[in-house]
């Protein structure tokens, strides 16, 4: 994002949006402005001059051209060399920092290891493997056997250009489907069911050959799949088979490869490739990806709505706010002038995937839009997003992130900035939010900006006694035939029907049932509601190509607010159709609550508090009354003469709270005796300098606007371990967000690290300068030599700082945070995000 110009900051409003008086505010940040201006503009020259002195020297001593030339490559040579040289020995250095991390991401990219190597709860399953193994050729039998009854039939009926579709070969070769891990849910679910997550890996030598008819012939020689399927055993019963019913599904879309043969050659090329596999991956999905299942009930008990279509586990709603920083993939002049992009993403639930708007030219977009995705399986689905830059032949991919919703169940709200994998760079900003499914109708809650206050599940079973088509009948009669001969000759066709539903411009279709008047659906729905009184539930069954209805049904969903549990299940009877012609479904409301998240955890625990100083509150009435005072129950008070530090990073954590108490506060503290008892290797002692005193003098106040401020300062992310070959304490400095700004353009933020108790100029670290951003990216390693077993035992100080050009007798911090590395496993590493606090001054 770009940022004003130097000359911006000298204006009144943003002194007086500081707390401060106008006439000084000014003042300050013109003498800070015009020192910035001054250091960029000695930059500029410098480095001018520093590029075409050269190019003046040459032609001053009369030299060629080819002089410049050849330096010029010579340089950028080196430049090169020397970053390739660089990159090994950073290689080099992170894989002895993280060498089982490096081979296991190694071997997983290059071997496609099993799911079992990278995950300890996963199981090998050789034992079903070699089960597969032994029944594979009668799974082919039973696959031939299905594809020459079942599906032959299906697609003769279904277009009257493959009335002589045949399968001339179906063979599913040698190679068994393969569990590459299979892991086991028992105590994370239900006592009633048991739950099997499988990894698949098919890479079969597959052989069938189909005539469509005596010209073309059709085929697949080899297939490819690659998924997770979940396996469902619910529900667990006290006799034979002990299992009521096996539902199956995949939790997100498998992948898919096709070696076609025949005809069908021509989807091999670059231009129908993907769209006839993406085809068939969407004909699985229709079927097998979530929400849909396939279910095999094994006692007459089992009802088939609850299987096939259980109830939702909440909902997700998706704010897709804006994207930065990523990667220009329009170029012009044959790529050497960098353009921009004109990105647009796509969010995927399972099977129901949608696209945002595209931005144009900008690298840095704003969607602002919203998305809602009902989710069956959390922990499990995963919100798939995607972004790509938008072009006229093919659109170029600029990153992608995959969330699991159960972290969004967990926390229940997330709102924050994700990198982008797969890319160069690139980061999305996304809010989610998770609903609950309520059956208390007082919590409804009618939105105004159009988004949904409500669920509606429908699970279509079957209709019965649909009349047939009026027309065809006409059409035959037409032609010349009896109808009485017709009838003797030719039995009555059936009608193909299917369900269309809808709520106001939200549709929705179900497969097409061939011949039969009584067909059998079992299919689920779900939509969204945004008025339950005002809108109803469309219904209507109708066959394919035409126009005419079989039966509609109109369903208030106001009616729903009246029922038991906010369900109906029945059947109704269908309007302009048969006299007896009924339709079978089931229609459940549920209304969305926004669960609130969990309080955080605090990173400081209390007990520290007492075991760093074991002090007292202050008595009120020695607080002092001025308004820029902090007030005295937030200031630690050393209480007795007894009360010492038993650790010199106790005495710290007692002497540095006390450095942020008001000056009148920290005088009286100073003038007790005890407040002085350190060992010789106190960090307070003459021989070492103290953070406050480092960055501080005497008497020096917060800037006013800090003092007011009642939110969060920000929070910071840390990455902390410890690399055992080279014994020294890893600490890498990530990123910080949500900063407090010091000014309109942001703030100009660093980090300063001390691992305590060494806190002297030798053993400061701190990272480069962020300028004007609240949101700033480091990306910077430090590392401290100390061996585990003392890193273990220590505390590490990190601060975050306000980076001024002169010189200041206002304080720097913008928050702070003290880490116990004993309570953490360094060996394994951490990372997280902390909070970021100035104790004394938080309301």
């Amino acid at each position: 994002m770009a940022s004003p110009g130097p000359g911006s900051t000298t204006g009144p409003v943003q002194g007086a949006g500081l707390g401060e008086s106008p006439s000084m505010s000014t003042e300050k940040l013109s003498s800070s402005a015009v020192n910035r201006m001054l250091m960029e503009f000695l930059i500029y020259c410098g480095r001018a001059v520093f590029i075409f002195y050269p190019v003046y020297l040459t032609g001053y001593l009369g030299l060629s051209i080819s002089w410049v030339l050849l330096c010029m490559f010579v340089l950028t040579w080196w430049k090169k060399n020397r970053q390739w040289k660089d990159a090994r020995i950073g290689s080099a250095i992170d894989f002895v920092d993280n060498e089982k991390h490096t081979i296991n991401t190694e071997l997983k990219g290059s071997l496609q290891m099993a799911s079992w190597v990278n995950f300890t709860d996963v199981e090998k399953a050789q034992w079903l493997n070699k089960v597969l193994e032994q029944a594979w050729p009668f799974f082919g039998i039973y696959m031939e056997k299905l594809l020459r009854e079942n599906i032959q039939k299906s697609v003769r009926t279904c277009s009257t250009a493959l009335k002589a579709f045949t399968f001339t070969k179906i063979h599913f070769g040698h190679v068994p489907l393969k569990i590459t891990g299979i892991r086991a849910y028992t105590h994370e679910v239900e006592h009633r069911e048991v739950i099997l997550d499988m990894n698949l890996s098919y890479s079969g030598d597959v052989d069938i050959d189909a005539q469509v008819n005596s010209a073309i012939t059709a085929g697949v020689k080899g297939l490819k799949l690659h998924g997770m399927m979940r396996v469902v055993l619910e529900p667990l019963i006290g006799q034979a088979p002990l299992v009521g019913g096996v539902t199956f599904f995949f939790i997100r879309r498998p992948t898919l490869e096709i070696n076609w043969t025949g005809m069908t050659n021509v989807l091999d090329s670059p231009a129908f490739g993907s769209l006839s596999e993406e085809t068939i991956v969407d004909i699985i999905a229709s079927l097998m990806v979530l929400p849909n299942r396939m279910c095999i009930p094994l006692i007459d008990q089992v009802k088939m709505d609850q299987m096939r279509f259980p109830l939702p586990r909440g909902v997700v709603r998706v704010h897709l706010l804006e994207a930065r920083d990523l990667v220009a993939k329009d170029t012009y002049m044959m790529g050497l002038v960098k353009g921009k992009s004109d990105p647009y993403a796509t969010l995927r639930v399972g099977n129901i995937h949608f696209k945002s708007k595209t931005i144009k030219e900008n690298l840095h977009p704003k969607w602002n839009e919203v998305y809602e995705f009902v989710v069956h399986e959390a922990p499990g689905q995963e919100l798939e997003l995607e972004l790509y830059d938008e072009d006229t032949d093919k659109d170029d991919f600029l990153g992608r992130y995959n969330l699991d919703l159960g972290e969004v169940k967990k926390g229940k709200q997330m709102d924050q900035w994700f990198a982008l994998e797969d890319i160069q760079h690139g980061e999305v900003h996304l809010k989610l939010q998770w609903f609950s499914l309520q059956t208390d109708t007082s919590l409804m809650k009618e939105s105004t900006d159009n988004l949904a206050c409500a669920m509606l599940a429908v699970y279509l079973d079957n209709a019965t006694d649909l009349p047939k088509d009026g027309r065809e009948a006409a059409d035959r009669h037409k032609h010349g035939k009896n109808p009485k001969e017709e009838r003797l000759t030719k039995r009555v066709a059936c009608p193909n029907s299917f369900v269309e539903f809808s709520i106001d411009k939200d549709v929705k279709k179900s497969k097409v049932v061939y011949a039969s008047k009584d067909p059998v659906w079992e299919e689920g729905f779900t939509f969204f509601v945004r008025n339950v009184k005002a809108q109803q539930l469309s219904i209507q069954v109708k066959e394919p190509e035409k126009k005419n209805p079989l039966g509609v049904l109109n369903l208030p969903l106001s009616r729903l607010l009246n029922t038991s549990n906010l369900t109906l299940d029945q059947r109704f009877l269908l309007e302009r159709s048969g006299a007896t012609s009924q339709i079978k479904l089931k229609a459940t409301l549920r209304i969305l609550k926004l669960e609130e998240p969990p309080p955080k955890p605090i990173v400081n625990p209390p007990s520290e508090v007492k075991q760093a100083g074991n002090t007292s509150v202050s008595n009120p009435s020695n607080a002092p009354s001025s308004s820029n005072a902090v007030s005295s129950k937030e200031i630690p008070v050393v209480s007795t003469p007894k009360q010492v530090p038993t650790s010199p990073n106790e005495g710290y954590l007692a002497q540095r709270r006390g450095s942020f108490q008001a000056p009148e506060n920290r005088k009286e503290s100073s003038s007790s005796s005890n407040l002085r008892r350190f060992d010789s290797h106190s960090l307070l002692s003459e021989n070492s300098i103290a953070s406050s005193r480092f960055d501080l003098s005497d008497g020096a106040t917060y800037p006013e606007a800090i003092r007011n401020h009642q939110g969060s300062f920000g929070e910071i992310e840390l990455v902390i371990r410890y690399a055992t070959l080279r014994h020294k304490l890893v600490v890498v400095v990530n990123s910080c967000r949500n900063l407090f700004p010091c000014s309109e353009n942001g703030t100009d933020s660093y980090v300063r690290l001390y691992l305590l108790p060494d806190q002297t100029w030798k053993h400061r670290k701190k990272t480069h300068v962020k300028k004007r951003t609240t949101n700033p990216v480091f990306n910077e390693k430090v590392e401290f030599d100390v061996l585990l077993e003392q890193a273990q035992t220590r505390k590490l100080d990190v601060s975050v700082k306000n980076n001024k050009m002169l010189v200041s007798r206002e304080r720097k911090d913008i928050g702070s945070i003290i880490i116990d590395l004993s309570e953490m496993d360094l060996v394994k590493g951490i990372t997280a995000w902390y909070e970021l606090t100035l104790p004394g001054l938080k309301k």
